[in-house]
């Protein structure tokens, strides 16, 4: 089946310099590479979902530049729905500024501009989309109050609604309540609980806490060691393929678009996150944060490994 997915989040130009080691306060590294890549969190995990082959549509809000005209033409490219996407003639389209170290750790500063003021009556212009898709994924790069907007009218319309909870954040129970799977990785999940993430035992407490405010479905994303599953009172550890890290900017991104596609496919919820593994995996083993999203191809070649 096509899996028809609403993206609703940030859209982004990154702009990265890969180096030896991440500066410290003070530091400067010299030595550097320069990139400059189309990123964002909802934008990342709408093209990793239609290069997935989800039917996907966007909704985002971009400045009246250069950047904002880039991203778009390539959202068109990868497939995109793009009807609802907003341009905002007052505001820059948002930017983050990424360091990438050898080992493929990043640290990341995002000037949001145009992002910061997607409303929640604009989200709401996309009430066919909302009734049309299978699964609504959305992340915290725009306004909570849109945010959560978009899960009332998901959850009212009986829709399946990932949450992405990053960047960390506190959030009301009111929205998580509304939420059907929640994909935090170790930090966030410590943000959102108080509760410590070092290990899978503690990813389980947090999971379980997590679910104790009405979340159907916890997934903690945690990296070499795989992913957290949470459900139906039960944890159990979803592996991920080893790989070597090239640079690990959007590997959530794409597993958020990943899961979001294999469920709107049907796939039982631990084939899902498997699959979600595999295409992060794979991303971090290319630079970038769009660019580094695997095919459907790819992917399947992949997991047959």
């Amino acid at each position: 089946m096509v899996a028809s997915i609403l993206v609703v989040g940030s859209s982004n130009t990154d702009m990265v310099v890969k180096t030896s080691i991440l500066p410290g306060p003070g530091q400067t590294v010299l030595g550097g590479e320069f990139f400059m890549n189309a990123g964002g969190k909802g934008a990342n995990q709408a093209v990793a979902a239609a290069r997935l082959n989800g039917s996907v549509t966007f909704v985002t809000k971009t400045g009246n530049d250069i950047f904002g005209a880039q991203a778009i033409e390539q959202f068109k490219k990868a497939g995109i729905d793009c009807r609802y996407i907003l341009t905002d003639p007052s505001a820059a389209s948002g930017v983050a500024l990424i360091t990438v170290d050898a080992k493929g750790e990043n640290c990341i500063a995002v000037a949001p501009g145009a992002n910061a003021w997607l409303s929640a009556e604009e989200v709401s212009l996309a009430s066919e989309a909302i009734l049309r898709a299978e699964v609504i994924l959305v992340q915290l790069e725009i306004p909570l109050e849109t945010v959560e907007k978009l899960v009332a009218l998901g959850a009212a319309s009986g829709k399946r609604v990932i949450l992405n909870p990053a960047p960390a954040c506190a959030l009301p129970n009111e929205l998580l309540k509304q939420v059907t799977i929640i994909t935090p990785n170790e930090h966030e999940a410590e943000l959102l609980t108080g509760i410590p993430v070092r290990d899978i035992d503690t990813a389980k407490e947090a999971a379980k806490a997590l679910a104790g405010k009405g979340i159907e479905t916890v997934i903690i994303t945690m990296g070499k060691q795989g992913a957290l599953l949470w459900e139906q009172g039960a944890g159990r550890v979803v592996p991920a393929p080893v790989v070597s890290a090239v640079d690990t900017t959007a590997a959530g991104d794409v597993f958020n678009g990943a899961l979001a596609v294999a469920l709107a496919e049907g796939q039982p919820m631990g084939d899902a996150v498997l699959f979600a593994n595999h295409a992060a995996a794979l991303s971090v083993t290319k630079l970038g944060a769009q660019a580094s999203a695997p095919t459907r191809r790819e992917t399947e070649v992949f997991m047959k490994r």
